[in-house]
Formats: structure tokens, C-alpha cells, sequence
């Protein structure tokens, strides 16, 4: 049994590790459930470990491709599945990377939080690639490649990526975001994802490093990001002369959508 989630309109599958039979294999699984068509459409694929009093809670996820990585969005919907409000705060380790997750509610809606992982190697640094737009690159756990054009919601972002993505001077690849600031501390922003090799209808590392860039050029510590999905985002950071960054936080609307059993036809086993 999984658990369908949602974080800003990524959808994850969740499993608990204690649940798994011995046969789990994280990238096969990831990319049989998460294909399009075939699967059940999915950003990506969780594994958690049961919470542990006084350590951090530990949890894994794999792109729809397989790959192992880092993703905040799925992280923070993690937190919906712990289900009782206390405490405020969970330290956690998601792919390998230290982060804090931070629950609270609206009227109606829960919204979660993540603190991005921060210290030596995080934050933004040269722009590895000549461009003639205004354009910034950073490490949040996976990379970040934010690109401001005049507009955004014509490009055909299929095309403006994919070369981008790709490109030599990316040797692990990149995630390609374009923005577009619409007020004092607002900004419209779409995002193509390695990994799920798409445009989705939010990246909240993209948002992050976006929201951090747009700090350190304006002086504006919170930012609200529009992505392709209906939720907005918000990030509030503190930027360091050197381009990393303090107390990066990210928040938005996460939802439970499902519990799925996975047919047999799958051949999951």
C-alpha cells in the first residue's frame, strides 16, 4: 500500500520502509510507478523510516527516472503522513541532506515548511554557462539553473530547456527554472526537472535558489513564487556575501490524496 501526496501540485507515492517486502528496489519501483501511462504519473517515489525520538527522521526518494535525489516538495508532503500536529518542528534526513520540515495550518489547509540544507557547498555560485538573459546558478542538493526572461508563459519550455539541461557545462545535468519578478517580492516561475525530464507544476528547490537570487539582487528577504501549479509558494531566506544562504525556508499547501494498492500486473516483485 502507498500513500499519494501532494506539495504544491507534485505528487509523490509514499511507503513506509517496515511495509516493504524484502524485494524493494527504489529506482525500479520509482520508475514503474512513477511512468506516465503506465504508472500512476508520479514526480517520484518515497521511502520512510519509522520516526525515531531524538534522531533525525529519516527518509529516501527516487526520481521518476530512478535516480536517487533530493526533493523538498516531496519532503515536506512527507510530513502530512506523520499525521498527529506535534511537534511543530521535525529535524529530518531526506537523501542525505540535513533539512527541518515545520507543519502548520490555515483555516482549512495544512502547509508544511522545509528548511533547504545550507553550510559549506550550498548557495549560489559562477554561472558555469554564457547567457543574454539575467541568470543565476545554485546547489540546493540537487542544481539549480534560474534564468530571468521578460515571459515567461509563452515559452515553449520543451524547447528553451532541454539544450540547457543538457548542456556540457552541467556535468551532472540541471533543473531549469525562468522567472519572471510581477511585484515588490512576487514572481511568476515555471520549472523543468531532470529526473522526471519535464516541466512540473512546481520545483520547490527551483524556488528556492530562485527566491535566494532575487533576494540577494533586490535586498528582499520573503518572496511569493506563482508556479504552473494553482498553489504559490513562499520563501524567506538570509543571504550570505558569498552567495550561500541562512535559514533558506520554503512553504506551501500539501494534501493527501490516496491510498493506492499497486496491481499485480505491475511485476513490482
Amino acid at each position: 500500500m502507498f500513500i499519494v501526496a501532494s506539495a504544491s501540485g507534485n505528487i509523490f507515492a509514499f511507503a513506509w520502509a517496515g511495509d516493504l517486502p524484502d524485494s524493494f528496489d527504489g529506482p525500479k519501483w520509482a520508475r514503474i510507478l512513477c511512468a506516465k501511462g503506465t504508472g500512476l504519473g508520479l514526480d517520484g517515489l518515497f521511502c520512510l523510516q519509522a520516526p525515531d525520538p531524538g534522531r533525525p527522521w529519516v527518509m529516501d526518494h527516487w526520481d521518476a527516472d530512478g535516480a536517487f535525489s533530493f526533493c523538498s516538495n516531496g519532503s515536506r508532503a512527507a510530513l502530512a503522513l506523520q499525521g498527529a500536529p506535534e511537534p511543530e518542528f521535525v529535524d529530518a534526513v531526506s537523501s542525505g541532506e540535513s533539512i527541518r520540515l515545520r507543519r502548520f495550518t490555515t483555516s482549512r489547509d495544512l502547509h508544511v515548511g522545509i528548511r533547504m540544507p545550507e553550510g559549506p557547498g550550498f548557495g549560489l555560485t559562477a554561472l558555469p554557462v554564457q547567457l543574454k538573459e539575467p541568470a543565476a546558478f545554485g546547489f540546493v542538493g540537487n542544481p539549480q539553473l534560474v534564468i530571468e526572461l521578460e515571459d515567461v508563459d509563452s515559452v515553449d519550455l520543451a524547447v528553451f530547456a532541454l539544450p540547457l539541461r543538457h548542456h556540457l557545462a552541467f556535468p551532472d545535468g540541471t533543473n531549469v527554472n525562468i522567472i519572471r519578478p510581477t511585484g515588490r517580492g512576487t514572481a511568476r516561475i515555471r520549472s523543468w526537472e531532470r529526473g522526471v525530464e519535464g516541466e512540473t507544476l512546481c520545483c520547490g528547490t527551483g524556488c528556492a535558489v530562485a527566491a535566494a537570487w532575487m533576494a540577494q539582487r533586490t535586498g528582499l528577504s520573503s518572496w511569493q513564487l506563482q508556479p504552473a501549479g494553482a498553489d504559490p509558494v513562499d520563501v524567506s531566506v538570509a543571504m550570505n556575501e558569498d552567495g550561500s544562504w541562512r535559514e533558506l525556508w520554503l512553504s506551501g499547501r500539501v494534501r493527501i490524496i490516496a491510498g493506492v494498492m499497486p496491481d499485480a500486473s505491475l511485476q513490482l516483485a
